[in-house]
């Protein structure tokens, strides 16, 4: 009679995997899924088959995590003393788990170069962040939902954050102001609730049964890489006006000489020209007025009036324009150090062009 023996420690190397099945995931097989590995043997005995047997194992999948922040793709262009200006980042969590996001940003050093070329030379102010509720990837004040953090970032998905801040009345045209924006991974899954700053576990050994956290990220523009953050550039560019702001001033007539070659003798009129001009590659006015309180030496001509809107050539105010009325034009009463004050509208100027205004005076 033959004889057999189970050998069922050698039987175990023969493995058959049965995997669950779960959603495809850019980022991969989600965080904390369990997965189950069960192998079994068969085998017969004098080709009597034998009661088989079974072994299974559990994987808890670990978090990875991985994303990007990536700036707007030109500058954003400001105005001086503009309060609400905002920059657009996008962040891409391609972790295989739900994370939220804390948010932090930071003027860039003065000489640094900026996201779109230049260097930095000045600062914004006040920083706050907004989400692009409405997806059309520009800041809708009362629409976008004011944020602290980014709240509840499923894996696969991206959310664009605006950073609004203020810039100074005394920023110049052309100047930029760079800034970096740095998000830092931290635990999800309690919506409305930021989470906990995660913890890398890169270097520390396994532990069966647990989700563990292994920074997968690139480093920015700022940061560096494996350490749960990512930052990015942008930058706020100033565009206004270069204005210049000049006085001209010419006798048209004496007591004596009349006309002819006349003299700044008392009596004799004196034209003032007020010349605006702004400056090839600034942005046109808006709402450009003029004020010029007189000294107590001349007195207003009410007769001559108000020109406004004429032409300048070279050095000269030509003898033109259009006369000044109610709506664009005054003549305020004298005040305490003055003699009155002429107040003048201006249509906006355009780059490389100019205006001017026109009163004339009696000397005292």
């Amino acid at each position: 009679m033959k004889h057999a023996s189970k050998w069922l420690g050698v039987a175990s190397t023969v493995v058959l995997a049965a995997l669950g099945a779960s959603p495809a995931y850019a980022t991969g097989t989600l965080a904390g899924t369990t997965i189950t590995n069960t192998a079994n043997i068969s085998y017969s005995v004098n080709s009597i088959a034998q009661t088989g047997a079974t072994a299974s194992n559990a994987v808890v999948v670990d978090r990875k995590v991985i994303f990007t922040v990536t700036g707007a793709a030109s500058t954003t262009t400001v105005t001086p003393g503009q309060t609400v200006a905002y920059d657009a980042f996008t962040l891409l969590n391609s972790s295989n788990d739900t994370l939220d996001f804390a948010l932090s940003t930071a003027n860039q050093t003065t000489g640094a170069s900026a996201a779109h070329g230049g260097t930095d030379a000045f600062d914004v102010t006040g920083f706050t962040y907004y989400i692009d509720t409405n997806g059309n990837g520009v800041y809708d004040p009362g629409t976008d939902q004011a944020i602290t953090y980014l709240d509840e970032v499923a894996p696969d998905t991206s959310k664009t954050v605006f950073v609004v801040a203020s810039v100074p009345l005394a920023a110049t045209n052309t100047q930029v102001a760079g800034v970096v924006l740095t998000a830092t991974a931290q635990m999800g899954g309690a919506s409305g609730t930021e989470g906990a700053t995660l913890t890398n576990t890169n270097g520390t050994a396994w532990t069966p049964g647990t989700v563990q956290t292994v920074f997968a990220d690139a480093a920015g523009a700022t940061d560096a890489q494996y350490d749960g953050k990512y930052s990015a550039k942008g930058d706020y560019t100033v565009y206004a006006p270069v204005l210049t702001l000049s006085k001209l001033s010419t006798v048209i007539s004496d007591p004596i000489n009349g006309t002819s070659n006349p003299k700044a003798i008392p009596g004799a009129t004196v034209e003032y020209c007020i010349v605006v001009q702004n400056a090839t590659g600034g942005a046109p006015t808006t709402a450009l007025s003029v004020s010029d309180p007189l000294p107590t030496q001349v007195t207003y001509l009410s007769s001559y009036g108000i020109m406004l809107n004429g032409t300048y050539t070279g050095t000269t105010c030509n003898s033109d324009g259009t006369a000044g009325t109610g709506s664009n034009s005054s003549f305020a009463s004298a005040t305490t150090g003055n003699n009155g004050t002429v107040n003048g509208t201006l249509n906006n100027v355009s780059a490389g062009g100019a205006t001017t205004m026109r009163f004339r005076v009696t000397i005292n």
